[in-house]
C-alpha cells in the first residue's frame, strides 16, 4: 500500500522507493517476533544482511508487542554494530527513521500475535456466497471460525447461540445477488442483531460488521444493525452468479483489521505509530507474495506455511488465487489433532523404523504438552518428518476442496464431461503444478534440504514435472508487505536470499504393465547423454546444482502419464537445486505404501536411503 492512507490516529507516510537504503521489517508470531534487516549494497543490490528473533510479548506479565519488537531489533543492532533504536529514557525506545547513519528509511511488520485475524461469515447459500465469503476472509489472512448460512441445517436459535459463543474479531456478511433475493438476506440479519455478538478483545467499541451482499438491501441491514453493532458496506461479493469480486472485502478486511481489532491488543496502537505502513496479517502477506511469484512467473503454484497450530496453504492456478487454513493441524499445539484427523496407522506409515504404536502416541503427546521442543535425537527428528507429512497432507485435502470453480452459476458440459469417471470441481492440477514452496520451521530448519524436499514430495503427491523450493529462514511474509511499497527490493531479496530452490521432481503417474514407468533420456550440461529408467517404486536422486538445467526427453509406458496425457512424449530442460532431480516411481496417486509392517519400514528404508536423508 503506497500513498498516504489515514488509518485511526496515524497517518502513513508517502514511501520513495529510490530513496530507501534500509529496511527492518518484523512478522509477530504468536511465540516468537522474527525480525529482518534489509540493506542497499554497493552493487545497487537489496539484500539480507541480518536477523534478529526474541519471545514475543502480547500476554502477560509483558502485555506489549512492541518489546518483543524492540528485543528482536535490539539483536540486529549488536550484531550489525549498527543504531537502529533511540532512547526515550524511562518510556523505553522506538524504531528510529534514518538520520546521520543511524535508524532506518523503512520499518514495516506483519503479525498473528494473539491468535491473529479471527472471523466469523455468514452467507445465504452454504455452497455459494457463504464459500465466497470465506475465501474472502481467508485470503485476507484471517481464520475463519464459522461460516453460517440459511441453509446450514442447524435451527435458529443454535445459530444465534454459536455467534455469541465464538466472539470473533469481526463478521463478514454476504448473501443475494444485486437486484436478488431479500428476504433472506434480511433473515441472516436478524440473526446477528438476535445474537447481540461481542468482539473478542476490548470492550468499548462495537464489533465491526462487513456487509457485502445484495447492494438494495442496505439501508433494511443499516436499520436492523445499527447500534447494535458497527456495520460498514462494500461492494457486493457476487454481483452476479458468475461473478466474484473479493477485493473490496479484502481490503475492507484489512482497514478494520487496523482501525479496531489492533488498537485493542497490548501495544499495538504504538506498534502503528512506528510502522510507515499498515501492519498486515501474517497469512495475507505470505498470500502476496506466493500470487506475486506465480503471476510474474506465469506459473502455476502451490506455497504451504505449516506451523505449531496452523497449517496455510496457498495456491495459484490459472490465475486464481486461493488460500485455506487448517486451524487444528500444526506441528506442535495442535499436533495431537494431526493423531487424531490422520490416525496412528496414517503416521506410523512414514516412519522409517520399526516402532511400537504406543511408544509413537505417548511421543505425539510429550510434543503436545511441550510445543516449544525440538527434537533431540535422530529418531525424534525422523517421527516428527513423518508427522509433517500427514498435517500437510490433511491440510492440502482440505485446501483442495475448498478452492473450487464458482457454484450457482450455469456451466457448459460436453458428452464427454458426462462420461467422465472422476469429475471433481477443484481447481488444483497437480499435473500442471510447476512451483511448490514449502515454508515454517519443519520445513525450513530441517537439517537437511533433501528431507524438506521428501517431505512435500510424500506429503503433495506431485505429479508430472514439479520444481521444488522452500523458505530459507521463514521472511516471505516479511517481503509480501514490502512487495506492496518496494516491488524491486522485495523481488530481488525473495530470489537471492529467501527462495531455495530444491530441485525438479519427476513423478509419472499410472501403471505400467511390464517395464519401466518412464524412460529418460538426459543431455548433460558437458554434451554427455544419459539414460535413466523410472521403475515402479523406485525413487532415485540425481544431483544437479542450482542454476542448472538439463535437456530431458521422458518417454512414458503406455497408460502412464508424466504431463502431456498418457503414453505422450514430453521435451523439456529440467531445473536444478541444492538436492537436485528426484525420479518418484511410486506410480499411482494416492500413493500405495505397503500395509504388513515389515514391508512398510523396508520401503520407508529404501526411498530415505535414495535421497542420503539421515546418513549414519
Amino acid at each position: 500500500m503506497s500513498g498516504t492512507s489515514g488509518h485511526g490516529a496515524h497517518t502513513y507516510k508517502d514511501v520513495d522507493p529510490a530513496a530507501v537504503r534500509s529496511v527492518i521489517a518484523t512478522d509477530c508470531g504468536s511465540t516468537t517476533t522474527k525480525a529482518i534487516l534489509i540493506e542497499k549494497n554497493e552493487q545497487g543490490e537489496y539484500r539480507l544482511t541480518s536477523r534478529g528473533e526474541a519471545p514475543t510479548t502480547v500476554e502477560a506479565p509483558v502485555e506489549d508487542v512492541t518489546r518483543g519488537v524492540l528485543n528482536a531489533v535490539r539483536e540486529i543492532q549488536e550484531l550489525r554494530g549498527r543504531q537502529f533504536l533511540t532512547s526515550l529514557g524511562a518510556d523505553g525506545a522506538i524504531i528510529r527513521p534514518e538520520r546521520d547513519g543511524v535508524g532506518t528509511d523503512l520499518y514495516i511488520s506483519t503479525s498473528s500475535a494473539g491468535g491473529g485475524l479471527q472471523m466469523m461469515v455468514a452467507g445465504v447459500v452454504k455452497k455459494m456466497t457463504a464459500e465466497s465469503a470465506a475465501r474472502a476472509a481467508l485470503g485476507a489472512g484471517a481464520i475463519v471460525m464459522d461460516s453460517v448460512s440459511i441453509n446450514d441445517k442447524r435451527l435458529p436459535h443454535e445459530k444465534i447461540e454459536r455467534i455469541r459463543q465464538l466472539r470473533p474479531d469481526m463478521i463478514l456478511m454476504a448473501g443475494g445477488t444485486d437486484g436478488g433475493t431479500r428476504k433472506h438476506v434480511v433473515a441472516l440479519a436478524e440473526l446477528l442483531r438476535a445474537a447481540q455478538p461481542r468482539p473478542r478483545l476490548g470492550s468499548g467499541y462495537d464489533l465491526p460488521v462487513i456487509y457485502a451482499g445484495n447492494v438494495e438491501v442496505r439501508a433494511e441491514i443499516e436499520k436492523l444493525l445499527g447500534g447494535k453493532v458497527a456495520p460498514q458496506f462494500v461492494d457486493n461479493l457476487r454481483p452476479v452468479l458468475e461473478e466474484e469480486r473479493l477485493a473490496p472485502a479484502r481490503d475492507a478486511i484489512h482497514d478494520v483489521f487496523m482501525e479496531h481489532v489492533m488498537a485493542q491488543a497490548p501495544g499495538y496502537g504504538k506498534l502503528m505509530t512506528w510502522t510507515d505502513v499498515p501492519i498486515m496479517p501474517t497469512p495475507g502477506a505470505m498470500g502476496l507474495i506466493i500470487k506475486a511469484l506465480a503471476d510474474r512467473d506465469r506459473v502455476n503454484g502451490v506455497g504451504v506455511d505449516i506451523g505449531g497450530a496452523t497449517t496455510d496453504v496457498f495456491s495459484v492456478f490459472g490465475g486464481v488465487f486461493n488460500r485455506t487454513v487448517s486451524a487444528n493441524l500444526g506441528m506442535s499445539y495442535s499436533v495431537s489433532n494431526v493423531l487424531a484427523e490422520a490416525g496412528i496407522g496414517d503416521i506410523q506409515r512414514w516412519v522409517p523404523f520399526d516402532l511400537d504404536e504406543a511408544e509413537l502416541r505417548d511421543r505425539i503427546g510429550n510434543k503436545m504438552i511441550r510445543p516449544t521442543t525440538i527434537p533431540q535425537t535422530l529418531d525424534e527428528l525422523k517421527i516428527e518428518q513423518a508427522i509433517a507429512r500427514e498435517a500437510l497432507r490433511l491440510s492440502f485435502i482440505q485446501h483442495k476442496q475448498f478452492a473450487v470453480k464458482l457454484t450457482g452459476g450455469q456451466q457448459e458440459r460436453s458428452i464427454s464431461d458426462a462420461f467422465a469417471q472422476d469429475v471433481t470441481n477443484t481447481l488444483v492440477d497437480m499435473m500442471h503444478l510447476d512451483l511448490l514452496v514449502g515454508s515454517g520451521g519443519v520445513l525450513s530448519h530441517a537439517p537437511r534440504r533433501s528431507q524438506s524436499m521428501l517431505m512435500m514430495i510424500d506429503a503433495f503427491q506431485v505429479e508430472g514435472i514439479t520444481e521444488i523450493a522452500v523458505d530459507s529462514i521463514f521472511m516471505m511474509p516479511h517481503l509480501g508487505v514490502l512487495s506492496t511499497i518496494h516491488p524491486a527490493a522485495a523481488t530481488e531479496v525473495f530470489e537471492k536470499d529467501c527462495l531455495v530452490r530444491l530441485g525438479t521432481c519427476v513423478a509419472p503417474v499410472g501403471k505400467a504393465k511390464g517395464g519401466p514407468l518412464c524412460t529418460v533420456e538426459l543431455v548433460l550440461p558437458g554434451g554427455e547423454r544419459k539414460t535413466e529408467r523410472v521403475n515402479a517404486g523406485d525413487l532415485r536422486h540425481l544431483a544437479l546444482g542450482p542454476g542448472e538445467e538439463i535437456k530431458a526427453t521422458l518417454t512414458p509406458a503406455r497408460h502412464v502419464d508424466v504431463g502431456a496425457g498418457p503414453g505422450e512424449r514430453v521435451e523439456r530442460a529440467l531445473r536444478g537445486g541444492v538436492v537436485g532431480l528426484v525420479f518418484d516411481g511410486r506410480g499411482r496417486r494416492p500413493m500405495t505404501i505397503p500395509v504388513e509392517r515389515a514391508r512398510r519400514v523396508q520401503a520407508n528404508a529404501t526411498w530415505t536411503g535414495a535421497m542420503n536423508l539421515y546418513p549414519a
